[in-house]
Parts: structure tokens; sequence; C-alpha cells
């Protein structure tokens, strides 16, 4: 059971050093694989498989050009991932992330880059956005950056679309990453919605709320509900310490519900939506669109904290429902829809694989729930996709005519191996189960189950982190990064419940 803001302090305490200590205690085997990495990698296929293409490419190819890249959010998964993809493709990398309280990112140390910037993160009231802002461009016009390919997280999205527009405005580079407009429309669940309505696509209900007395008003109608639906009450914005809270409403008194709502805060300055609650599985998409046409896509489904990723089988019929709602939406959108576009849905229960159905059927059966209007982690699932990835967000320099008649959608094989990340299961998997078990809250069968899951990810699947021809930013991030931050919590007084090592993300409590 995760802590909470009411659990002891001790306990926070207590958590933030325990994992510190068990990062210290496997620091000497991450630091033997390192070392071994970089001794073998040399010998190793995919290693002189990605010296051979940047030296062909570069001296040999009569069509190839290395361009400048700019990728922000190095200490992510995602951002790692897609900077190594156009490193791999023989153009020169620039870096750059927050660094938050001046803990060097993982990305930082990754053979992909050439350069990497420390940038200030955007703050209310103090400036901050336009340092940020600044920042990038002076990043820029230094290294001579051709395009920008953003993939911070979701505290800086709106900064981000700020960026695009001053960037392309200032200086001849090219920006992967929606406008303001666009992003606030897709930023917030309820614009998004809302947004997605006009387009004439199939939607949950959603209902905005902005008091309790508009929550219960809509819960209880003069007329009593004969449908029977049950309805989720979201925060439109984000929340850690509410993020995981599924209850469904009405519950089995009005008091009850009552009670609920008002714990929840709703007021115009922390909006709401109640959603209908859609009874079946959840799956999420990643997808980038370069002037309103899908170039890259994947899904695979999908949980509330999603710590291990297998990207669908394209033949099945949800991924083309997926696929087919999504290049809809970028073409309604318009020719200045360019950047990571991530909707998560819900699939009823009714449905089932979707075998037997048609895309069109399948469309009015699947529900957009939110919007990420940035990189998905799910960038992951196309780390052997490389070069048609660079070519995917490259397209963005080329003319309109040319952009379109480049290759068609970029999409993960169907054996693409499942992304994990080998500290989350470590503690996951094995860990916890062991504490559960001498707790009584586990069967031994129960944590045999967690054992297998745990070795079938680390025989059968990748970590999302390590390269062999570059592991050094897998070593930077359980050895350095997460005790750092794990330190600062212990000494701010900052209380969390769930970490994400993918995004490192650390989920405060209230």
């Amino acid at each position: 059971m995760p802590l909470n803001a009411s659990s002891p302090i001790s306990l926070h305490i207590l958590q933030n050093l325990s994992l510190t200590l068990l990062a210290a205690l496997f620091t000497p085997i991450l630091t033997f694989i390192a070392i071994i990495s970089t001794l073998i990698s040399p010998f190793c296929h995919s290693t002189k498989q990605i010296s051979h293409t940047r030296q062909w490419r570069a001296k040999s190819s009569p069509t190839f050009t290395p361009k400048t890249i700019l990728v922000t959010g190095l200490g992510m998964s995602k951002g790692l991932t897609i900077a190594r993809s156009f490193y791999r493709s023989g153009h020169k990398v620039i870096g750059a992330d927050f660094e938050p309280y001046y803990i060097p990112v993982c990305g930082r140390f990754s053979r992909s880059l050439c350069q990497f910037y420390r940038v200030r993160k955007p703050t209310p009231g103090s400036g901050g956005a336009q340092k940020y802002v600044q920042d990038l461009v002076d990043i820029v016009k230094k290294e001579g950056v051709q395009l920008w390919v953003s993939c911070s997280g979701v505290a800086s999205a709106i900064e981000d679309g700020e960026a695009k527009e001053i960037l392309e405005k200032l200086t001849s580079c090219k920006a992967v990453q929606f406008s303001v407009d666009i992003t606030s429309k897709l930023h917030e669940k309820d614009s998004f919605i809302e947004n997605t309505k006009k387009l004439g696509l199939n939607v949950p209900e959603t209902y905005p709320v902005r008091s309790e007395r508009d929550a219960v008003s809509f819960l209880y109608p003069c007329v009593e509900r004969k449908d029977g639906n049950r309805y989720i009450m979201k925060f439109t914005g984000t929340d850690d310490s509410i993020r995981a809270d599924m209850t469904l409403c009405p519950l089995s008194t009005e008091a009850k519900t009552r009670r609920h709502i008002a714990g929840l805060k709703p007021s115009p300055s922390r909006p709401f939506v109640l959603q209908r609650f859609i009874s079946g599985p959840e799956f999420c998409t990643h997808s980038v669109a370069v002037r309103g046409r899908i170039k890259t896509f994947t899904a695979c489904p999908s949980s509330e904290l999603l710590m291990h990723y297998r990207a669908m089988d394209p033949r099945s019929p949800l991924f083309k429902a997926f696929l087919k709602y999504t290049e809809i939406y970028a073409v309604k959108m318009g020719e200045g829809f360019t950047g990571h576009f991530s909707i998560d849905f819900l699939v009823d229960d009714k449905v089932g694989d979707g075998k037997g159905r048609s895309v069109e059927e399948l469309m009015r059966s699947i529900f957009p729930i939110e919007c990420n209007p940035r990189a998905h982690t799910a960038a992951v699932l196309f780390a052997d996709k490389s070069q048609e990835v660079a070519e995917a967000y490259l397209s963005l320099l080329d003319d309109e005519a040319a952009e379109r008649e480049t290759k068609g959608i970029v999409i993960p094989c169907s054996n693409t191996p499942g992304y994990h990340w080998i500290g989350h299961d470590l503690i996951a998997k094995i860990l916890l189960p062991i504490l559960c078990l001498l707790q009584g809250k586990m069967s031994m069968a129960e944590m045999a189950v967690n054992w297998i899951k745990f070795l079938q990810h680390l025989l059968f699947s990748k970590d999302g982190t390590y390269e062999i021809w570059d592991p050094w930013p897998m070593w930077w991030l359980y050895v350095v990064y997460w005790p750092g931050m794990f330190w600062v919590s212990i000494l701010e007084g900052d209380l969390w419940s769930r970490c994400n090592v993918s995004t490192t993300k650390l989920f405060r409590c209230s």
C-alpha cells in the first residue's frame, strides 16, 4: 500500500533511506554491467551496425545531409530513445533538460549527444517561462539547430507551445511541438473532450464541474435516472494526490456522494469533470503528427501507472480503429497540427478483442478519455525503427509537396519486444511481494507469480533505459539520480507516494 499524506513522517523517511540503501547495494553490479558493456560493445553487432550507418551516411550517401537536432526531456526514457534514434541515423544531437535540484539527469551521459544544456524550469509568477524560452532560443542560435523535438513533461506543456511560436518566429528552426492554442485545447480533459466532440468524433458522456452543487445536481437530477450509468470525477489538470482516485459516483447514499465530492474541492479555479465510467480495458497510443498527417503510430494496453509496454499487433481490429481515429483527428485539426499526439482510450467490454467487427463499428465503441499533447513513454517501442522515425520527424523540414510524398506511417513490428524498467520491477515484483508475504498479505503462490513475471520481463523484454552501446545513462539513473532525489525528499520534507522510473516523476502527496 503506497504511503500518503497521513502516513507517519518516519515511514516516509524510512522509504527514502531504504531505496537509497538499495541503490548503494546494487551499485557494484550496475557498475560491473556498465563497464563490461563499454568494453564489449565495440564487438557487438548492434554497435558495429550503428557505426557503419553513421560513417556510410556521412561519407558515401549522396542523398543524406546530417541535421542538427535539439531534443529536450533527456532525463526521461522517451527523450533518450528519440535522441538515440537521431544519433543512430547519423545526425548531430543536442540535449537539454531541467535537472531539478541541479542533479544531472541520466540522458546527459548518453553517447548519442554532442552537447547537453541545463535549462531553467518554468515557474509561475517569476518570469520562469520567459527564461525557459530564452534558454531554448540561445541553444538553437548557438548550435545552429534545425529541428527541435520537444519531449518535456506535463508541467511545461503550455510553455513548450510558447517556445515553439517564438523559436519559429526568431529563427529558421522548426519545432515538433503544438502551438499554444492547440496545446490548450488538448491538454485539459474538459477542453479535449469538447474539441473532440466538435470534430464529430465519438466521446464518453462528460459533464463539467465547477462546484459541489454542479456535481450533485448532475448525479441527482429532479427526474430519477433510469440508465444506471456511473461516473468518475476527474480533475482537469494535474494533482498527484488524487490521480489514482477512481471512485464511482453516485455512491450508495447521497450523503456519501456529497462527502466524496466535498473532499475533492471543486471550484472555478479547480475544475473537474464527471465522465461516464466505461467498463472495459484501457489503451494508450503514441503518434507523431506533421502538418495534420500521422507519421508514426503505436498503441498498447495501458493502466493507471504503466511500467511495462508491449505494442499491439498492427493487424488487430482495435489497433486499426485507434489508428483511424487518430488519423481523422489529425486531419480535422488542419495543416498546423504538428507535434506528439497521444490519446488514452477505453474500450467497451462488449467489444472484446474486436474480431469480426469493422473499423467503423469499433470507432463507435472506443472512447477517448484524455490526451497528452506531448511525447508518450510508448516512444520506446520505436527503438528498433530509428532511421524510419528520424525520417518521419525530419519530414517537417521538407516543403509540403515533398513531405506528402514521404513513406507511409511508421509502426513497430508485431514482434517488437516489450519494454520494462529493471529498477521498478525489482521492487514491485521481487522485494514488495517478499514484504507482503512476511506481513501475511500475500501467499507463496502469489509471490511466485510476481517472481515469474520478473524473470519473463528480464529474459524476454528490454530495459527502457539500457543499451549495450550506451550503458551509462542507466548506471547514472539508479546510482546517482534517484538516490539524489530521495535525499532531497528527506532534506526538504517532501512526501511522495509513488515514483515513475521511466519519467523520473515523484507523485507528491497532498
